[in-house]
């Protein structure tokens, strides 16, 4: 029962996270591709700095609850609940790492920008930002998709 506790726990954290990337697929990346550099670098700012205060934890809830998830299946690795669980925290460790290495410095970059000083090549920042964050969301995307699969096959 605990398992099942935990593993319902890891799909709504992780549900959280992928929400994210559905979002950007729907709208978000439409509207920050149609906007202009001041009104692209204000919504980037307010976007950092609600993710960096709140979406931390959740990321970190993730982790912690999908690498007990796997734990409490490790005795059976062949299980179908136990390799969906892997690959549900690789993907969302290079998720992660994509974002630390990734979106977060360019993020640091654009939080210096004023709103009459900002460089001519802006948008070139804002791509790079698009360019990892599509990576991202193919980790966890994927991540979450084996979770689900391991739900709906893996689960005893």
């Amino acid at each position: 029962m605990i398992t099942k506790i935990i593993f319902l726990l890891t799909l709504l954290t992780y549900g959280i996270i992928v929400s994210q990337s559905f979002m950007y697929i729907l709208a978000l990346k439409q509207v920050q591709l149609n906007l202009e550099a001041n009104p692209y670098i204000e919504l980037r700012k307010l976007i950092d700095a609600g993710m960096r205060s709140n979406f931390k934890y959740v990321i970190y809830a993730a982790l912690l609850l999908n690498l007990t998830l796997m734990i409490c299946r490790v005795k059976e690795p062949g299980s179908l609940l136990f390799i969906t669980a892997s690959i549900a925290f690789v993907t969302l460790v290079a998720d992660t790492l994509l974002t630390v290495k990734g979106n977060l410095p360019i993020n640091d970059i654009i939080n210096t920008w004023a709103p009459d000083n900002y460089p001519s090549n802006w948008s070139e920042y804002r791509k790079k930002w698009f360019d990892v964050f599509q990576y991202r969301q193919i980790a966890n995307i994927t991540g979450f998709v084996s979770l689900l699969t391991g739900a709906v096959f893996g689960s005893k």
